[in-house]
């Protein structure tokens, strides 16, 4: 059996190597983000946190949507992806911090909103790391879960096929969310985007 620390360290490993070049692989994915930070409906003062943020794609629309009055914190587990975020000049739009979604520095009911794109896959413990980002939002703020290609187009780009235990059918999102503290609010899978946004209970 892997132990956490062994999980963190494979994806860990899988991103550093991909740090360098990851805005280049996917360069045509702005305007996705932009329409999954429009569907999160945050409003100017908000704060919202980019869990997984990567190089930071996210971070720039989030910090449209939420003005300069807002917080925009962006995490991630590997220093690579943050230096590429920095050199990008995304820290610019939010603050970057480096940690774990399975444990995040920040105060319980702190935020409005969690954005997180493509993380969902990479989670060691999905249920638990669920519950960890419902704990610091406030009730009745939301989640976005948001890949910018749907799963079938993803599992063809990947040479696989997609499987009934996979985590974001939506019957099994669903019930997942529910037992993080979540309740799924809408549901999109199609080839040009996923994306899954639920409200935080009370």
């Amino acid at each position: 059996m892997r132990s956490m620390s062994d999980d963190h360290t494979h994806v860990q490993e899988f991103f550093a190597a991909r740090a360098a070049d990851w805005d280049t692989r996917f360069p045509d994915d702005g305007p996705a983000y932009a329409a999954a930070v429009a569907a999160l409906g945050l409003r100017e003062g908000d704060r919202v946190l980019d869990a997984g943020c990567g190089t930071g794609r996210a971070l720039t629309p989030l910090r449209a949507a939420v003005g300069p009055s807002g917080q925009v914190l962006g995490v991630d587990l590997t220093p690579e992806m943050l230096e590429a975020a920095a050199r990008a000049g995304r820290g610019r739009d939010g603050r970057l911090l480096l940690a774990d979604v399975a444990a995040l520095p920040l105060r319980t009911e702190s935020l409005d909103a969690v954005f997180a794109a493509g993380l969902i896959a990479h989670l060691s413990h999905p249920a638990e790391n669920l519950r960890e980002l419902a704990r610091v939002v406030r009730p009745g703020g939301l989640l976005a879960l948001f890949h910018p290609i749907g799963r079938a187009t993803l599992a063809a780009h990947q040479g696989r096929q997609i499987t009934p235990d996979d985590l974001r059918a939506e019957s099994n999102l669903g019930p997942l969310l529910a037992a993080s503290g979540w309740r799924m609010t809408s549901y999109v899978d199609e080839d040009a985007r996923f994306l899954a946004l639920a409200v935080r209970e009370d």
